[in-house]
């Protein structure tokens, strides 16, 4: 059975069979056990028009640190792609005191090739790390830009709790084959990052 409206067929039962939407395929996992950075260098092609990375409880060696991220279009060589980006903040503290929701210039880039910060300073207490996700669209694409969105929450290092939001595009019509990741400082001591195709 589908389901029709006022006698229009919005979908019948193979759509509905196979599902709504992309399913997501499992590509890879890193773990991290003090390391200057996590590389993907392998599962980023044509296969999916659609990639997406999961961080998993991602923690600093050093405290008040940032977690970034830049693009390579030569299989990992040198991560330098030029970006134009956007980011937001809604931050809660432990105590109560503050409380906002505002745009961070500071973590914004205007064209340029420096690693793009995803969060906004993260604490290296034990209790403190970093979970969320980018999503990287249309990475093989030599037409267009490559455009990615994150959103995270992290413990900052003053207790709060902050959910980041980033948009931006990669500027560039050359393919995107391979992601770092790494802090602005020191290693990631522990965590995992999950790469998932969308089919």
């Amino acid at each position: 059975m589908g389901l029709i409206s006022n006698g229009t067929t919005i979908f019948d039962n193979g759509s509905m069979a196979s599902g709504f939407g992309g399913n997501l395929i499992f590509i890879s996992k890193a773990t991290a056990s003090a390391s200057a950075s996590i590389e993907f260098t392998s599962g980023i092609d044509s296969t999916y028009k659609e990639y997406v990375f999961y961080f998993v409880n991602i923690h600093p060696q050093n405290d008040a640190v940032k977690f970034q991220f830049n693009l390579s279009t030569d299989g990992g060589s040198t991560y330098a792609v030029t970006k134009t980006t956007t980011f937001f903040r809604a931050r809660h503290r432990e105590d109560d005191v503050v409380t906002s929701l505002d745009y961070k210039t500071a973590n914004d880039l205007a064209q340029s090739t420096s690693d793009q910060i995803l969060d906004d300073g993260l604490g290296n207490d034990n209790d403190q790390a970093l979970s969320g996700s980018l999503t990287l669209f249309n990475p093989s694409s030599t037409t267009f830009v490559k455009h990615f969105i994150s959103d995270i929450n992290e413990i900052q290092d003053n207790d709060m709790s902050l959910r980041g939001f980033l948009a931006g595009y990669g500027n560039t019509t050359s393919a995107i084959d391979a992601v770092k990741f790494q802090m602005s400082s020191g290693n990631i001591d522990a965590g995992e990052i999950l790469l998932f195709g969308v089919s």
